[in-house]
């Protein structure tokens, strides 16, 4: 039991980064765009800028960045932990970090942006009782801090026994909710500046990153060279994301099957290089092809977060809240930082109140999309 456990969060982390590659294509490209000026030749023009993510989205001849993603993925996983992922980390996240700020800054000062912050900080009551509000959010938590992917306890093996274990989940506490309330008081405020606030814009997810903000650098002075560096940046963040994801998988492949780094990323780039590919063109030539009325790369999108990894939290829960006991992970945070401040919730959360909250994530999704009970 406790092998199958651990083999589905694989299998979900997996089924993540094929569809996250792709997202990383684009970001290539619109790199790339950025680079040689041919977003900065766009102007504000919602028709040029629209019509460039659309085909991003869809072309088939825009497999090819598809293909780059996973290339450069391969090189640097093969490179290991400290001489890739922890080198480029150390680097280009402080950058994006002050990058963030500044543009947050500019955006402030933007005629219409004060109506996004008031978006954003107003508190609707009716709107915390719709339970679609909550499964979102508890989506958002699971991508954003990678739980029931494998990757925590991935990178956890890396770490030295000394390092205080509820230390590092504070830093990951406070770093990763700053950047988020970040990324929205640049994105939201950007939008109502630009489009008015329309509530189409404001939930046309990834584009609001591939057409609102070229409109924003457009309106800025060396715009241009924000507008490189931005998508240059983000490429790294997201490029972090990517070997994440696929880590866990190839960290498998070694420990299991006892192939070397080399091989075993060999391998995990051909399964998401020919996966991958599928997702890519879901949107453009094989846009007729679904699964269960689903394009591709919402399948795996629906495999992996809806499915594998609020089965395997559930999972995980059972077994260490009832089976295993709460005692081993206290241990374990104690031999690191002295003590475990958090017990008494963690014992809680595990055992109670975290495996019924996560059932009815399961439940209602499953409900959403396979028998459209209710829509979320």
């Amino acid at each position: 039991t406790g092998e199958l456990i651990g083999l589905l969060p694989v299998l979900g982390s997996l089924a993540l980064a094929i569809g996250y590659t792709v997202v990383v294509g684009w970001i290539f490209k619109y790199t790339f765009l950025a680079l040689t000026g041919q977003i900065a030749g766009m102007k504000q023009d919602m028709n040029q800028i629209g019509g460039m993510f659309d085909s991003t989205a869809s072309a088939f001849g825009n497999n090819l960045w598809l293909v780059i993603a996973v290339l450069v993925t391969a090189v640097i996983m093969a490179m290991g932990i400290a001489g890739g992922i922890e080198r480029a980390n150390g680097i280009m996240m402080p950058l994006l970090f002050v990058l963030f700020l500044g543009l947050g800054v500019y955006i402030f000062s933007l005629p219409g942006s004060s109506a996004g912050y008031r978006y954003i900080f107003t508190i609707n009551p009716k709107g915390l009782l719709d339970p679609r509000l909550w499964i979102y959010a508890f989506g958002q938590a699971f991508f954003s801090l990678s739980i029931a992917m494998g990757i925590l306890i991935t990178f956890g093996s890396y770490m030295k026994k000394d390092v205080s274990i509820e230390g590092s989940t504070k830093n990951v506490e406070i770093f990763d909710t700053a950047i988020a309330i970040m990324a929205g008081l640049m994105i939201i405020p950007a939008v109502f500046a630009f489009s008015g606030g329309d509530p189409d814009t404001l939930q046309a997810g990834p584009s609001l990153m591939f057409i609102t903000l070229p409109k924003v650098f457009d309106s800025m002075g060396m715009g241009t060279f924000v507008g490189i560096m931005f998508f240059v940046l983000v490429l790294f963040a997201a490029m972090t994301s990517s070997i994440a994801l696929t880590e866990s998988a190839v960290s498998t492949f070694e420990d299991e099957l006892g192939w070397g780094r080399k091989k075993s990323t060999l391998i995990m780039g051909v399964i998401m290089l020919a996966l991958g590919t599928l997702s890519s063109l879901g949107y453009g030539p094989l846009g007729a092809v679904k699964i269960i009325g689903m394009q591709f790369l919402d399948f795996f999108d629906f495999i992996s977060n809806s499915v594998l990894m609020p089965i395997v939290a559930v999972l995980t829960c059972v077994l260490i809240g009832h089976v295993v006991g709460t005692k081993v992970v206290a241990d374990e945070v104690k031999s690191g930082a002295g003590s475990f401040h958090r017990e008494k919730l963690h014992r809680v959360m595990i055992r109670w109140i975290a495996p019924i909250l996560l059932v009815a994530i399961l439940v209602s999704e499953l409900a959403s999309k396979l028998f459209g009970m209710f829509s979320i």
